[in-house]
């Protein structure tokens, strides 16, 4: 058993999960990717690129160190590689991302309209906010630079301009986790707005106080 076995099997259930769940916006798909920062090194396990999540095993799971050289798998890592770099450079106590293309935070991504979080639960979670990180070519340098530039704000979910989404987690289980708060409340969000009344935030002394939780990054 290789010493980077657990969490290659951890990133792969984590992404079989989100893509029958219809998280990567098809099922037959290869969008979408996940990874795990190896702790104690400058290495993460990453789905490999262009790869049906189905037919997948743990074996197939990439390891990248911090240049995004390929340090272990026969697979080429996910294009995204330098995305989710930008994430745990910038922000050392996030552990997992995740990143999407489900389908009510896509609809805000086409939109450019940042997300409110609305209720406790999701911003105690997330942020006050779920952050519009401005458009970069899927894979490219711009666009893991674009998220760079936002992850001050200490929140966990990001949409990502015609695009998708990102979450953030302390941990896999987290990550996963604040993408599905993200979706449910995108998916309120614009079933609110459907409806031409006014949207109701969350009271100001409750925002104040997510900020203040929020205020370090984590």
């Amino acid at each position: 058993m290789g010493s980077y076995d657990t969490y290659k099997e951890q990133v792969l259930a984590c992404s079989r999960w989100l893509s029958e769940h219809g998280f990567f916006g098809a099922l037959t798909g290869t969008g979408g990717n996940v990874s795990v920062r190896i702790p104690g090194e400058e290495r993460i396990v990453i789905t490999p690129s262009g790869a049906a999540y189905k037919g997948l095993t743990p074996a197939d799971m990439c390891v990248v160190d911090f240049e995004a050289r390929l340090v272990e798998g026969a697979l080429m890592p996910s294009v995204e590689s330098g995305l989710h770099l930008a994430v745990y450079k910038n922000r050392p106590a996030v552990n997992a991302v995740v990143h999407t293309h489900q389908i009510f935070a896509s609809i805000f991504a086409v939109l450019h309209e940042p997300v409110p979080t609305l209720f406790d639960e999701v911003a105690f979670a997330l942020g006050e906010v779920i952050d519009v990180v401005p458009y970069g070519l899927s894979g490219s340098a711009e666009l893991a630079a674009n998220v760079a530039s936002k992850l001050g704000n200490g929140c966990k979910g990001y949409i990502l301009k015609n695009h998708g989404a990102l979450a953030l987690g302390s941990s896999l289980d987290k990550a996963l986790l604040n993408a599905e708060l993200m979706e449910k409340v995108c998916r309120i969000y614009y079933s609110a707005l459907s409806t031409g009344k006014t949207v109701h935030p969350l009271p100001a002394e409750i925002v104040g106080l997510i900020r203040e939780i929020h205020k370090v990054p984590a």
